[in-house]
């Protein structure tokens, strides 16, 4: 490592049978080969996969190419931390055991002097109940138990089938709302009483950059569906990366 940047990307959604999953596959294993010579830490933002879970003694299978350079970065020292997103929510110890560090939304970290405010995005601010209900629902140790009783035929039938409901499947585009989204008002009030200089989310496939009225930057990146977005922090710079 050289220079010690600090890399942050979301909503890879790998697995997801839309456009081309290899290549998009291919795209995030190049992304993270090209970061190894100067990166000291990476952030993944959630729903880097379309559709997780894992029992006890069970993962997904695939996805070598993903985790062989998720590790070799590991190995060099940089650090990999990883936000739960609202479609690979069911990780438990898999990914720690591989060397990641599990963080929870918002969190806030302090690199180079800068605050950053980082999360995935989903259920911050005033969202609807039923999407609140839903949440809450994933994220219930015993709804996840139950559902780990089912045979990994069925279970990945209907974590499969239900990804593929999403509107990404269907290639419809979400237009952010700007100040009305549940989201910005989080990151607003939450810049009221905290000292924040960047928030960083993913969730809503969207590309954001707007200034929150305390001055902070708010930042939201679009999905990998079509392009390889990407945040990088140089010390200096916060730079966002659209191709």
């Amino acid at each position: 490592m050289t220079s010690g940047k600090a890399y942050f990307v979301s909503d890879v959604h790998l697995g997801l049978q839309v456009a081309d999953p290899a290549d998009r596959e291919r795209r995030f294993v190049d992304f993270l080969h090209s970061i190894r010579e100067d990166a000291s830490s990476v952030y993944l933002l959630g729903d880097i996969w379309d559709f997780w879970y894992e029992y006890k003694h069970v993962v997904p299978k695939g996805y070598v190419r993903v985790f062989a350079a998720l590790t070799e970065l590991m190995d060099r020292g940089v650090n990999v931390y990883f936000f739960q997103g609202n479609h690979d929510v069911w990780t438990y110890s898999y990914f720690e055991e591989l060397g990641m560090k599990k963080l929870v939304q918002p969190h806030v970290v302090e690199i180079a002097g800068r605050r950053f405010c980082l999360g995935h995005g989903d259920g911050l601010g005033p969202v609807p109940s039923g999407y609140r209900f839903l949440r809450a629902l994933f994220h219930n140790r015993v709804a996840q138990f139950l559902f780990s009783l089912l045979h990994p035929w069925i279970a990945f039938g209907l974590g499969n089938g239900w990804s593929r409901g999403n509107r990404l499947a269907h290639d419809v585009s979400y237009v952010f709302r700007g100040e009305e989204e549940p989201l910005y008002k989080f990151a607003d009030d939450f810049s009221r009483v905290h000292d924040v200089d960047y928030f960083i989310f993913g969730h809503y496939h969207a590309d954001v950059d707007m200034t929150l009225p305390s001055g902070a930057r708010f930042l939201v990146l679009k999905d990998w569906m079509k392009s390889s977005p990407y945040i990088c922090f140089d010390g200096e710079t916060v730079t966002v990366n659209r191709n």
